[in-house]
């Protein structure tokens, strides 16, 4: 637990530091979550969505906060706002998710079920799940192993440049020494959840070679 709350100061520090940082207070959302404490988490996956509307995930999450505190008609709401977005963004797990959730609350939302039509890609290019856009590739994997390709495959050179900046931040404001292997996880993890890849990843890693 302790180690719990220091996170969450660590990530507070992290989005008071910068009010436009979508990742600092969307780890911040998370980790209040888990720390049982819904309304404030509400607040931070608030923030995340006012920063960056179309990340569907953080729709996922503020439902979850409002429902632990009671706000069932706002949450409902939240969730057919997050499942639009995550179709037409093909977020699929996202947007399976919300749906179930939807469902299990007694809505359904049918005009979704149909496949969202896939966009063009061309040589070169990949569609970025942080987006939802098409746009270049990266040259090459940025690492070797089965990661680096997973974001390649799933990750523009724009979306990439913007992480690396972001990636400064996370490890000078959380101190993370990266030869601790626990210090790797969060940091791999921060890395994931900004490029909209973490629940793909979770798929994805599973798989055979």
């Amino acid at each position: 637990m302790a180690d719990l709350k220091s996170r969450i100061e660590q990530f507070r520090v992290m989005a008071e530091a910068n009010p436009k940082d979508e990742l600092a207070f969307f780890s911040l959302g998370r980790a209040l979550l888990e720390n049982n404490e819904p309304a404030e988490a509400g607040s931070a996956f608030g923030k995340v969505i006012e920063i960056n509307p179309k990340m569907s995930k953080a729709y996922q999450l503020l439902a979850q906060a409002q429902l632990s505190s009671g706000g069932k008609e706002t949450a409902i709401e939240t969730l057919k706002a997050g499942a639009r977005i995550a179709h037409d963004r093909g977020d699929m797990m996202p947007k399976n998710d919300m749906l179930k959730s939807l469902k299990e609350l007694g809505v359904e939302m049918p005009e979704l079920a149909a496949q969202t039509k896939e966009l063009e890609v061309g040589e070169g290019q990949v569609l970025d799940r942080r987006t939802g856009i098409v746009g270049p590739k990266l040259p090459r994997a940025p690492f070797s192993n089965k990661m680096g390709q997973f974001i390649w495959n799933n990750t523009s050179a724009a979306s990439w440049k913007e992480w690396i900046g972001m990636g400064t931040k996370v490890i000078n404001e959380l101190r993370l020494p990266l030869s601790d292997p626990g210090a790797q996880k969060i940091f791999d993890q921060n890395m994931l959840e900004f490029l909209n890849l973490a629940e793909l990843w979770e798929e994805e890693k599973n798989k055979p070679a």
